[in-house]
């Protein structure tokens, strides 16, 4: 290992500034660097505060303008730092280096890094309830890793790293490119989430005319492909043969083929059903006698159902598609729904048929058009059997509670006009036999 530059050496790496920065400690040309440093932040603080009131009115669905205020006051100091700086042996010319610059730098660097990471977590996983936690532990590894820089001990840590290895086959692995391997592929991922974040913001957030279902199913591909994307990139930046993963990728197909074909099929029926749109968010389906309710939630492997009684149905997607299922909201949310009444055979039903139809007019539940209709159903052994028929436009609030509405107010109409409703009879006759 070659011995490092000493720190009076104008072309010191900034591994060594703490130690420069001592040894020049009582400099006065070290101190001429102060009034550029505090000018040079003092400007980026007024621009960054300026920019900051300007872009706030903008409309930020996708959060792009939120993350580059986050970051316009470290940005804009570490680029007045690196023209001040580079222009310094024009100003005040001196052999001692620019400690000070390259003490601020990377301090603002790492708060960019923080920063940038925060933003990404927080878009990437919006409702975690572990973000800060992570957040924090992100935090503490970037500062940690900047004093080891700053103090030029992270030369010797990677060299210590790199002599403890082993080897797999003919790949010769150490614990330094473990540690940069994990963090290249956590870095590589979150890129990825937080770049499908935001197509997933202007997809559903788009006043475009796209269906529901399609943004759903384009925001899923988008994650899976950069997802895919990330895992590729981060392998190949940690030097990985990516040709290695076919064993792995012919493995998979055989599992998928043998052992995995229900989930492989759920999944490529919940792309099927996210792309014919034959099921929507919404949707009022039944598939049998007991599984019904709306459309609450419809994910690539399971869509998921409530009912009126808020009973959740968690519906494997290769159900819906390989069997027949009953949307009654498919191309219109009207429904059709009915109630049955008698009358005796002495109501007069010109009268009767009118007012069971005003009185499903009514109700506000009840659509004007189509208009309720009351046929007569046929002639029963009591009475005459009415059937009142309406329509509604949102099936979703259910049948049971407006049927009862319906039913007590023909019950208080009938009472009040005086119209019958009959109930079976029987007539029992006793016949006394000729010989009494």
């Amino acid at each position: 290992m070659n011995a490092p530059p000493t720190p009076t050496d104008p072309t010191s790496p900034p591994t060594h500034l703490l130690q420069g920065f001592s040894a020049h400690l009582l400099e006065a040309d070290l101190y001429w660097q102060f009034p550029f440093v505090l000018a040079c932040l003092g400007i980026a603080w007024i621009l960054a505060h300026h920019l900051r009131h300007r872009l706030s009115a903008i409309q930020d669905r996708m959060g792009l303008w939120q993350a580059l205020l986050e970051q316009i006051f470290p940005i804009l100091s570490v680029l007045l730092l690196a023209i001040t700086k580079s222009l310094m042996p024009v100003i005040r010319p001196s052999e001692i280096p620019p400690h000070l610059f390259n003490l601020f730098i990377p301090l603002l660097l790492s708060l960019t890094v923080v920063r940038a990471l925060r933003h990404m977590l927080q878009r990437s996983f919006p409702h975690a309830s572990w973000l800060d936690s992570i957040g924090r532990v992100f935090s503490i590894l970037v500062w940690c890793w900047l004093a080891l820089f700053l103090s030029g001990a992270s030369t010797e840590v990677i060299h210590t790293l790199e002599t403890v290895g082993f080897s797999i086959g003919a790949q010769q692995i150490n614990l330094w490119m473990m540690v940069n391997g994990v963090v290249v592929i956590v870095l590589t991922l979150l890129a990825s989430l937080w770049a499908a974040s935001l197509i997933e913001a202007r997809l559903m957030g788009s006043a475009v005319n796209i269906d529901t279902s399609l943004r759903i199913v384009l925001v899923r591909m988008s994650k899976a492909l950069f997802m895919l994307f990330a895992v590729l990139l981060s392998f190949s930046l940690i030097g990985l043969d990516i040709t290695a993963l076919s064993v792995f990728t012919g493995a998979l197909g055989v599992g998928l083929g043998i052992g995995l074909q229900k989930i492989a099929s759920n999944y490529v029926s919940g792309f099927i059903i996210l792309l014919d749109r034959s099921i929507r968010m919404g949707n009022i389906i039944q598939i049998d006698s007991a599984t019904s309710g709306a459309v609450t939630q419809i994910t690539t492997r399971y869509t998921v159902l409530k009912n009126l009684v808020g009973v959740e149905f968690i519906v494997p997607n290769e159900a819906l598609v390989s069997n027949i299922v009953q949307n009654q909201t498919f191309s219109d949310s009207r429904m059709r729904a009915q109630t049955s009444v008698s009358v005796a055979y002495s109501s007069d039903l010109e009268k009767v048929l009118p007012l069971l139809e005003a009185i499903a007019r009514a109700h506000p539940r009840v659509l004007a058009d189509p208009a309720p209709c009351a046929v007569i159903v046929r002639f029963a052994d009591s009475g005459i059997d009415l059937d009142l028929g309406f329509w509604i436009s949102d099936p979703q609030n259910g049948m049971a509670l407006l049927r009862s509405q319906i039913n007590l107010e023909i019950w208080r109409q009938f009472r009040a006009e005086g119209i019958e409703i009959p109930f079976p009879q029987r007539e029992v006759r006793l016949l006394e036999s000729a010989s009494d």
